[in-house]
């Protein structure tokens, strides 16, 4: 069972229990402990029967994420894109790819869920656009010394006939980050940085219509309703003009396109923008830096309000690595009082079901692999367990589509089905992204699993296992200990617990090293089980919920319980 004793005293509920959705606490800092879903719209519904998640689709389903209890989704890219890396080549910022709807139907999907209760974060992709925007194409016939070319990195290459790459930095995609172009004559031309694949030149923050540019496409989209935009790649925006080669050990802003100082000039000026709306617009980083002071500064008063903890997601499942984590990420937020934001996964990384049951459980990119055991069950207990670790941690919680249903990643797609350019760009040696983005399963027991219309003859865009009848919504939601309760009753008690969300928490010691517990306010302490052997719980009147069943009262291995207190340990170690 996903709930144990729960009486019916107010803050409390039953697991599928509809809970009211009023605000909690200061309404204008609604980002400080919202819980955010994030909608892979290519995967999460499709509305029309072409096989391809749509806006229809989402608009389809909102009641579904009020029931769950969110408080806000973030899209990724939806924009007009020729999809070379799943929409994060934008080819025009302010409309809407065919394949997923409508700018009309955009602000539709805006209005109707914020109707419901639920804010929207949209996906920005300042570092680059796609090789097919305006802007570049007319860069490519502009030619050398141009204007046009002045907005990217345009270069000569080195060596006697400029054959040689300007600079020798690596991909984040792996290989190399510089392209060559080809002249009107056909002869070799000039070269073109792009820090992912060649369909995405970056472009050069030095310049003025670029910064113009993305400050006018902010305002364009909180002038459509939208609550936030989630910044991606947000340490990578600016150069150094003079392009060196990376150091081998870069002291702090002297990395050559990562982490420059001159970013924050950018970020203070889109909060400014934020701010001159009203009902506190927030932005949102992708930030992946490993020194916590340098992380900080993001997340400053007049900068980004929140910023992904990839530090967190990437840790292994010990109680040591987790607690650690737990301590930086919270000292780091606390530097600049800003609140910390928890993820076990999102679009890029393998899902906690499948990653929480493999012997090396902490996930990193250049050490993904095909053909890497895992133990499904194990995997699932550990992401239930860790479901109720990340949603009583202090702050906002973000949540990847699926992941409230338990999915595995996918690992034996075909190998004609794969589209993700890490795969390629590796030569097939990294698996790639797609296994975390095969389209949700919703109803029936045979694909398309409700993901389409019925009598659609159209295949999802990634082929789904046949065996996931049991993980749709339409099975889940008659399973009272199934992965959607389980996380529709946490979400529940979170809305309707005071001390959780943004806040304080405080380490209680109990039950060894192997366990983590810690208290929110007086009365709320969340309790996980690490170790191999089942452990006394504190002393408490009872159990709101766990993520899995007592072993005559103990808490077994891997498993997590959220406790009414009946007295504070009496010597917590605060953080």
């Amino acid at each position: 069972m996903s709930i144990l004793r729960t009486p019916s005293t107010r803050g409390e509920a039953r697991v599928g229990e509809q809970v009211g959705r009023a605000p909690r606490g200061d309404d204008a800092a609604w980002w400080r402990g919202a819980v955010i879903y994030q909608v892979y719209v290519r995967s999460f519904a499709d509305g029309n029967g072409d096989g391809t998640g749509d806006l229809t689709g989402v608009r389809e389903h909102l009641e579904y994420l009020r029931d769950l209890g969110v408080d806000a989704i973030w899209f990724n890219p939806f924009y007009v894109s020729p999809l070379a890396d799943g929409g994060y080549d934008v080819a025009d910022y302010r409309a809407i790819d065919p394949a997923f709807g409508t700018l009309d139907q955009a602000e539709q999907v805006v209005r109707e869920a914020l109707e419901l209760g639920i804010r929207t974060i949209i996906d920005i992709v300042p570092n680059h656009v796609s090789d097919q925007h305006p802007w570049f194409q007319a860069a490519l016939a502009a030619g050398p010394g141009s204007p046009e070319r002045a907005r990217f990195w345009f270069r000569p290459g080195k060596g006697d006939h400029g054959d040689e790459m300007p600079t020798h930095w690596v991909s984040s995609f792996q290989g190399s980050t510089w392209t060559r172009t080809t002249n009107p004559d056909g002869t070799p031309g000039e070269w073109y940085l792009h820090l992912f694949t060649p369909e995405q030149p970056d472009l050069n923050w030095n310049h003025p219509d670029v910064r113009r540019e993305h400050e006018d496409i902010l305002r364009f989209w909180f002038d459509r309703g939208v609550a936030g935009v989630r910044i991606d790649s947000a340490a990578l925006l600016i150069k150094d003009p003079a392009l060196p080669e990376v150091p081998d050990n870069p002291g702090p802003g002297e990395h050559p396109h990562l982490d420059r100082d001159e970013l924050h000039d950018v970020y203070r000026s889109w909060h400014a923008i934020a701010d001159s709306y009203e009902g506190n617009r927030v932005l949102v980083g992708e930030v992946w830096l490993e020194d916590p002071e340098r992380f900080a500064r993001y997340l400053r008063p007049d900068e980004m309000h929140t910023a992904f903890n990839f530090d967190f997601m990437s840790r292994c499942w010990d109680a040591k690595e987790l607690r650690e984590s737990i301590e930086l990420t919270l000292a780091a937020h606390g530097l600049v009082g800003a609140p910390a934001t928890w993820v076990l996964s999102n679009h890029d990384v393998t899902r906690p079901v499948t990653r929480y049951g493999r012997a090396e459980s902490s996930f990193a990119f250049d050490a993904k692999r095909s053909g890497t055991p895992t133990d499904p069950a194990l995997g699932v207990r550990r992401a239930r367990a860790a479901a109720l670790l990340v949603a009583a941690l202090p702050g906002s919680l973000y949540v990847y589509q699926g992941d409230e249903l338990g999915l595995p990643e996918v690992e034996d797609l075909p190998a004609a089905a794969i589209q993700d350019p890490m795969h390629f760009r590796s030569h097939g040696v990294d698996p790639g992204r797609d296994g975390c983005r095969v389209p949700l399963p919703w109803s029936g027991t045979a694909t398309p699993f409700g993901f389409s219309p019925a009598g659609t003859t159209s295949a999802p865009w990634l082929p789904q296992p046949t065996d996931w009848a049991d993980l749709t919504v339409a099975a889940q939601e008659s399973d009272p200990a199934s992965m959607l309760r389980l996380y529709r009753a946490a979400f529940a008690i979170r809305q309707n617990e005071p001390d959780l969300g943004d806040g304080p928490m405080v380490w209680i010691t109990t039950g060894g090293d192997a366990v983590l517990a810690f208290a929110r306010g007086p009365r709320f302490a969340c309790v996980v089980n690490l170790g191999n052997e089942p452990v006394e719980l504190p002393a408490h009147d009872h159990c709101l919920l766990a993520s899995g069943p007592l072993d005559d009262g103990r808490l077994p291995r891997d498993t997590a319980a959220w406790l009414r207190l009946t007295v504070r340990d009496p010597a917590p170690v605060t953080t």
